[in-house]
């Protein structure tokens, strides 16, 4: 398909030639042949044209998760990425929650092949343990060949000091990246929400900053030991920000990422026990915001991820302690990123990681593959479930007022378009 936008506005920092400026871009055959002030569309092309029409490059979510294989229920590869495409994310990196878990190089295989010819491209990681039990290492350089970008165990820690330190020493022999979910659960124990004001005001059990902190401190002390590559997925309190900080000071490979929603809201949502609010690491204090906000624009915090992770009705529509964590975010994630930063850094924040997965960075020029995101970054709005792709509806953000709209995106060939 021959596409041809129409005065189109650039966000790319990295590009000063044509930052902030108004072009027409022509794609033949899934690349860019021309960027130019105006084209004139050649025949059999299909035009686009929209008030206030932006673009970037195509946008990056270092973690997210659809349910297939196993809960096809909640949401599968085909559908997750058709939301993905249509928020606007050309690359995404699935997080290991389906059933059976992916700890075989198999496993993997069935991931890449099951998201061929999609528009977004789909990047796997594997289990970091055996049916991630924590016990022993799956088969993690198997799993690299076949396709997985890392190795994790989805929101599980990696109580074994041990198994952590054989697991950097291991992976650095074909540069695999290993995940720590930042949560020591001797210190968690039964705790299902923040520990402080609110959770003693509610009569719910509280896991402290310090459950968070105590993990990252061992997992960086180990990394120091070991070398290789640590990523801590979804930090979520202000020291955890300053401890990272300080690793990446004396040159620690470390990398960590921010849940959007941990940047916006605070415990104080909770007063009315809506399970929509519970997420794991807990939504925390306005402090914990400030400073996640501060890393980010630091460059501590490397990635903003979505955290997309659907469920089924009856996992969140039962009592507060019973139900399970998580809310489905790449719908809502420009439009609640757009509330907080300016359209620059916004765009920075969804183009930015691919490096760190050894993906390869797309370009906005001449004769590169065409990886593009269209939006219009000024639309306010409130969001509501009509926006809502997912098969599941666990969404945080309904209600929320948002700033910008995804119009679609290009890739592989293909375009998405919401108009």
């Amino acid at each position: 398909m021959n596409i041809l936008l129409k005065s189109a506005k650039i966000i790319n920092v990295a590009n000063k030639d044509i930052h902030l400026k108004k072009r027409d871009i022509l794609i033949i055959n899934g690349i860019i042949e021309k960027i130019a002030p105006s084209i004139e569309a050649p025949s059999k092309t299909k035009v686009i044209t929209h008030k206030n029409l932006h673009v970037s490059l195509g946008w990056f979510d270092s973690g997210v998760s659809f349910g297939e294989p196993g809960y096809e229920e909640r949401e599968t590869i085909a559908n997750g990425l058709r939301c993905a495409a249509k928020s606007g994310y050309t690359d995404v990196v699935l997080n290991p929650s389906s059933f059976p878990v992916p700890d075989t190089s198999s496993d993997i295989i069935y991931f890449k092949n099951a998201s061929k010819d999609q528009l977004t491209n789909l990047h796997p990681l594997g289990n970091l343990t055996v049916g991630g039990h924590g016990e022993a290492l799956a088969e993690l350089y198997d799993m690299k060949n076949a396709g997985a970008v890392g190795f994790y165990d989805f929101k599980h820690p990696i109580e074994n000091a041990n198994l952590l330190k054989i697991a950097l020493q291991y992976a650095q022999n074909f540069d695999g990246i290993v995940f720590s979910f930042p949560q020591n659960q001797n210190i968690t124990g039964k705790g299902i929400v923040n520990e402080g004001v609110n959770s003693t005001k509610l009569g719910l059990k509280g896991i402290p900053a310090l459950a968070e902190e105590l993990q990252i401190s061992r997992d960086l002390f180990i990394l120091e030991y070991t070398g290789g590559k640590l990523h801590i997925p979804t930090v979520s309190t202000a020291n955890s920000v300053k401890l990272v900080a300080d690793a990446k000071k004396k040159g620690l490979n470390v990398t960590c990422s921010v849940a959007l929603h941990n940047l916006i809201f605070t415990d104080d949502v909770l007063e009315d026990f809506d399970t929509k609010y519970k997420v794991l690491p807990p939504l925390r204090i306005a402090k914990d915001n400030k400073e996640l906000i501060k890393g980010i624009k630091a460059g501590t915090i490397d990635f903003v991820t979505t955290d997309h992770t659907p469920l089924n009705i009856e996992l969140k529509q039962i009592e507060f302690d019973h139900a399970s964590y998580g809310t489905i975010g790449l719908e809502s994630s420009f439009g609640a990123l757009n509330t907080i930063f300016s359209i620059e850094e916004t765009i920075s924040i969804l183009t930015n990681g691919r490096e760190m997965f050894g993906l390869q960075e797309p370009q906005l020029k001449e004769g590169t593959v065409a990886s593009i995101t269209l939006f219009e970054p000024d639309m306010e709005y409130v969001f509501s479930e009509e926006e809502i792709l997912s098969s599941s509806k666990n969404s945080l953000f309904l209600g929320e007022k948002m700033k910008g709209k995804v119009l679609g995106c290009i890739s592989n060939a293909k375009i998405e378009l919401n108009f």
